[in-house]
């Protein structure tokens, strides 16, 4: 019998110089001296007997399929087939050495462009050249990588080009972490890593860190550590400097001591510690710090502190104040929210209580101001059949023009505040109905006189067509006869400031429901003439309704409010006429200008109603009662009241476009250049054939307006005026008299306007990248910046020239080549009044407003005009703006006039440092 003492084994694994690893595995041969001699002893003694024995002609024989180990089994002597050999458990115990695992989990993929070199005996892999290696989430690249696949590291690290300098720096990325450093020593096991001198984009920061470990994939320690806004990390113009670092990817920055460094000088600005959220996914909730500023008449004063409220993915919330010493503050909440295909908007609320000096001087005065604005839109993909809309502005009249917190021209100077909330929806029903809640708000920041419709509903009816027939064609007269049903109600308020939103502007409120049903049709007449004819039938319900006559107790006529259902019915006819006649000047084709294309369509129409004075009662006007009057009881009424007096006129109406061709500057084109000449020209007047030449006159005066563009689209010019064929008396009123039988000319031009606006920039084919005065628009005030550009004193991080940021390359090369960025905008207004013979110039100024780069780094601007009837400069405003890269500085200065200020503002543009600033500003004392 052949007993083995140990079980001796060997495992080898082949290795293939290639992508993918397989470990390399050793176990040693068992060598015992003791065992060999044993085993020769046993082989010479024991082998007589072996075959001296009997065996017996009964054997079983092993199936091969149980033979799991051949250290186990006893094989049978040849020459003795009678022996039964019986299976015997091995005494051996399993080897006590357990096999090492896999080197890595998953594959290695690996290039580099001079060699991949493989050392089996140090069990190293070095790459060089062009180094990749890819495992897992993890990608490196390098100028040398060198992988112990025994120690399940990896080092990379930068390689010398032939000139001595220092390339191909490590580039580690795990994840969305990038790491830029200049060596890297990184665990697969572990997923510890050293990092000597990382540099990392986290959100706006970008970090430099001396040594940086590794202690998983969310938490980083750093050693003298470094972090910026500025572009450059390596040479930034300004960054934090601090010792340690905890740094969470996409969370969180905690630091210790840190000092700010300006252009490597180290400041006195220095922080215990500081924290800094980086969250990617939402905005975090923050303290927001103020700004320090002081009033002549309010005294010192920190503007803009708050809080912002990070709510969710879908709205958020600020609450900024503002405190003066002298007991002033204001209080304003902005919102903003959003969901996707759904809709979007903002909401914001200001409320400021101003005292201005100080209680018991002549000039002390208090009072309170507010303001309330939003803005809603819905994405018409969440329900095609139905709308919601909201764009208000609303509030006391005077804000604009005291708020300490806002500094914004072209509002304080804009008359009218508007709002208006609207709501519609279609039925898809046959017919169509199309439904309508619409509430809207006019305010005159003059008068303070407010105008709301609260609300107002409308619902129109689809036109029905009685008279088509089966094949749906509609043509001619009766089959085109149509009509519809249209329903308004109104609940209009008048009111002021002062009775805002309290009980008595809601008794003096006024409602009425219109419908009406127009009947009409249109055909063909004669080829060339389209006709159209309609019967209009109108019915108005009031609740209130009024009574006249003269009260001898107050000596005068008073109306009383009488409430309670009342309605009126009146009807009309109307129809048109009108056609289109286009005309051609041909010039020649060897002329510049080859011809010029003239359409005209003029269009006549009819209108009748008739007398409804059924409706009209009369009252005594004096306390006599001798002179008699007629009114409407529905004269105070929303729609109005029905006329008293037929009304019959013939109406005329002519509009004209002119167009040129002309021969192409572009000689390898064809076709002449179609250049328009005049966008439109309309002249619109009409005849009354009721008039009896006292009370009434004939003719109508004559409107001419029109509008074209010139200078390749640049300049749009409007123009406008009344011509009045009559002649007027001595105290300025129309007579039954020609003027041109009085004297004078065919017409009299009693008033007349021009207006130009003209935009020019160096980039003539690209648009200047301006952004509108969105807030300044919101506000009522103009788009553009010939009213100054509109300063938001909550956030002055954004460009008060509002382009958008350039590469440097493109700037430096620009100012080298000369070719400095500006832009210009002109309006020029020009008014003229002759009611009363007056012949008198009443409006005429000129307005300009002018950007420019000076340098790559400096920008400029003016915003100006004169007033050539007032003879005066009108509203000026100088602006100038220095990029520090990383930082924005930026000083405009008004230095004259009501609104007469100025303001200097230096801070980092970066959001996340935008407490980080200095803004100094005057205020004007209103």
């Amino acid at each position: 019998m052949i007993i083995f003492d140990k079980k001796l084994y060997v495992s080898l694994t082949c290795q293939k110089t290639g992508h993918n690893f397989t470990k390399i595995a050793f176990k040693p041969l068992h060598t015992n001296l003791f065992n060999i001699v044993l085993l020769s002893i046993f082989l010479t003694i024991g082998s007589g007997k072996l075959y001296s024995q009997g065996t017996t002609k009964k054997t079983t024989a092993i199936p091969t399929s149980k033979q799991t180990d051949s250290s186990k089994t006893v094989v049978p002597n040849s020459k003795k087939s009678a022996t039964t050999i019986k299976k015997e458990n091995d005494s051996i115990k399993i080897d006590t050495i357990k096999q090492k695992k896999a080197f890595l989990d998953g594959k290695v993929k690996y290039k580099a462009e001079d060699y991949a070199k493989i050392d089996q005996k140090k069990k190293l892999i070095t790459l060089y050249n062009k180094a990749e290696l890819y495992y897992q989430d993890i990608e490196l690249k390098s100028g040398i990588i060198v992988m112990d696949y025994e120690k399940n590291e990896v080092y990379a690290g930068r390689i010398k080009d032939s000139s001595g300098v220092y390339t191909q720096y490590p580039n580690f990325k795990q994840g969305s972490n990038v790491v830029e450093p200049d060596s890297i020593r990184f665990n697969f096991k572990t997923k510890k890593a050293l990092i000597w001198n990382s540099r990392s984009d986290q959100g706006e920061f970008k970090i430099k860190a001396e040594i940086t470990k590794k202690e998983n994939d969310s938490v980083y320690f750093l050693k003298n550590a470094r972090f910026t806004t500025s572009k450059d990390v390596d040479n930034p113009e300004y960054y934090f400097q601090t010792r340690k670092v905890k740094f969470i990817p996409g969370k969180k920055v905690v630091t210790g001591l840190t000092n700010m460094v300006i252009a490597d000088v180290p400041t006195p600005i220095a922080l215990p510690f500081a924290f800094f959220p980086m969250s990617k996914e939402t905005s975090l909730s923050g303290i927001i710090l103020p700004s320090y500023n002081d009033s002549n008449t309010r005294g010192f004063s920190l503007q803009n502190a708050g809080y912002y409220f990070a709510l969710s993915d879908n709205y958020d919330l600020t609450v900024l104040g503002d405190y003066y010493t002298n007991g002033s503050y204001g209080m304003r909440f902005e919102s903003s929210y959003a969901k996707r295909y759904k809709f979007r908007g903002n909401f914001n609320v200001r409320f400021e209580n101003l005292i201005n000096s100080e209680r018991g001087y002549p000039d002390y005065s208090k009072q309170k101001i507010y303001n309330i604005q939003w803005s809603h839109a819905k994405d018409s993909k969440s329900n095609p059949n139905s709308s919601f809309s909201a764009s208000v502005n609303l509030g006391s009249s005077k804000y604009f023009r005291q708020s300490i917190n806002q500094a914004n021209v072209g509002s304080n100077l804009n008359n009218t505040l508007s709002s208006s909330i609207s709501y519609s929806k279609t039925f898809n029903t046959v017919p169509q109905v199309r439904m309508s809640l619409t509430a809207t708000h006019s305010q005159n920041t003059q008068t303070q006189e407010i105008n709301m419709t609260l609300p107002t509903l409308q619902v129109s009816m689809d036109r029905i067509y009685p008279f088509v027939g089966k094949d749906g064609v509609k043509k001619g007269f009766f089959k085109n006869i149509n009509l519809q049903y249209n329903l308004s109600g109104k609940n209009s308020i008048v009111t002021t400031d002062s009775l805002f939103f309290k009980p008595q502007m809601f008794r003096d409120a006024k409602t009425g429901i219109e419908h009406t049903i127009p009947l009409s049709t249109n055909f063909k007449l004669f080829k060339y003439f389209s006709a159209s004819s309609s019967f209009n039938y109108r019915e108005v319900w009031y609740t209130k309704t009024i009574s006249r006559n003269y009260d001898i107790d107050q000596s005068k006529v008073v109306d009383n409010t009488i409430n309670g259902f009342d309605a009126f019915r009146t009807y009309s006819f109307s129809s048109s006429l009108g056609t289109t006649i286009y005309g051609t000047f041909n010039f020649g084709d060897d002329k510049k200008i080859k011809s010029i294309r003239h359409v005209m369509r003029p269009s006549l129409s009819y209108g009748y109603t008739p007398s409804f004075e059924k409706y009209y009662d009369s009252y005594a006007s004096d306390a006599t009662g001798t002179m008699i009057k007629q009114y409407s009881r529905f004269e105070s009424g929303i729609f109005g009241a029905p006329g008293n007096s037929n009304s019959n006129t013939l109406g005329f109406d002519l509009s004209n476009t002119f167009e040129a061709k002309v021969t192409d500057k572009d000689s390898t084109k064809i076709e002449p250049k179609k250049v328009m000449l005049l966008n439109n020209l309309n002249l619109s007047t009409s005849y009354n054939l009721n008039a009896d030449g006292v009370t009434s006159l004939a003719f109508a005066p004559v409107r001419v307006s029109g509008g074209t563009q010139l200078l390749k689209n640049k300049m749009n010019v409007n123009f406008g005026a009344t011509l009045d064929p009559y002649a007027i008396n001595n105290s300025g009123t129309r007579i039954n008299v020609f003027n041109i039988d009085n004297g004078g000319s065919l017409f009299r031009m009693t008033s007349a306007n021009m207006t130009l606006n003209y935009a020019i920039s160096s980039k003539e084919k690209d648009k200047p990248k301006k952004e509108k005065n969105t807030q300044s628009e919101r506000n009522g005030g103009r788009e553009d910046d010939l009213f100054g550009t509109n300063t938001d004193l909550g956030d002055s991080r954004k460009s008060q020239f509002g382009e958008e940021e350039e590469n440097e390359e493109d700037k430096i090369s620009e100012f080298f080549s000369a070719k400095l960025p500006w832009d210009m905008t002109f309006a020029y207004s020009l008014t003229y009044g002759n009611n009363n013979r007056e012949k008198k110039i009443i409006g005429n100024s000129l307005m300009i407003s002018a950007n420019a780069d000076i340098t790559p780094k400096w920008k400029a601007g003016v915003s100006t005009g004169y007033d050539f009837v007032q003879k005066g400069v009108t509203f000026t405003q100088f602006r100038f703006e220095r990029d520090l890269l990383s930082w924005r500085m930026d000083f405009n200065w008004t230095p004259f006039g009501d609104n007469a200020n100025w303001g200097f503002f230096i801070g980092i543009k970066a959001g996340v440092l935008s407490d980080i600033k200095w803004d100094k500003r005057s205020r004007t004392n209103r």
